[in-house]
């Protein structure tokens, strides 16, 4: 029997999926392994939780802000980053200059995706200032294991 529902927008088909997967570490994972003699990070692992509880912050703090806001209007921006040479805690040491993603959540003006930062008092469609909501603590693959990942 098959379950696919190609009208679903949460679907993919599997070998989409693993074509992007194998386009990404056969060129860009590749050529930087190589060209920095390490290896890298191709995948980043975030609890449930710690996503829900981003999203619920980004939905009270835009509230705060804009009391008619509309679900729509928001949504995050996934920033691909990499950690220092030295990372400083709670950052463990082996994730030294490893990818990770950075989450910053966004607000539509004007049928654009503004980054984002209800922290920053009438200047919240800009990041500045020192602080911003954002989320990163994801789990990196590797140096943590490859043996639960599919693709």
């Amino acid at each position: 029997m098959n379950n696919t529902n190609l009208n679903n927008p949460n679907t993919l088909p599997v070998d989409l999926i693993q074509n992007l997967v194998d386009n990404y570490r056969n060129n860009q994972l590749d050529c930087i392994n190589q060209n920095m003699a390490m290896d890298d990070a191709h995948s980043v692992w975030f609890d449930l939780p710690t996503l829900k509880s981003f999203i619920a912050e980004i939905e009270t703090q835009a509230l705060t802000i804009d009391p008619n806001v509309e679900n729509d209007d928001l949504g995050i921006r996934f920033y691909y980053a990499a950690y220092p040479q030295v990372p400083q805690q709670p950052i463990p040491s082996n994730y030294a200059k490893k990818h990770t993603l950075v989450m910053i959540p966004t607000k539509k003006k004007e049928s654009l995706n503004y980054d984002f930062n209800p922290f920053e008092e009438g200047k919240a469609l800009a990041v500045t200032g020192e602080l911003a909501l954002a989320q990163n603590h994801g789990t990196l693959v590797p140096p943590s294991t490859s043996i639960v990942e599919s693709y």
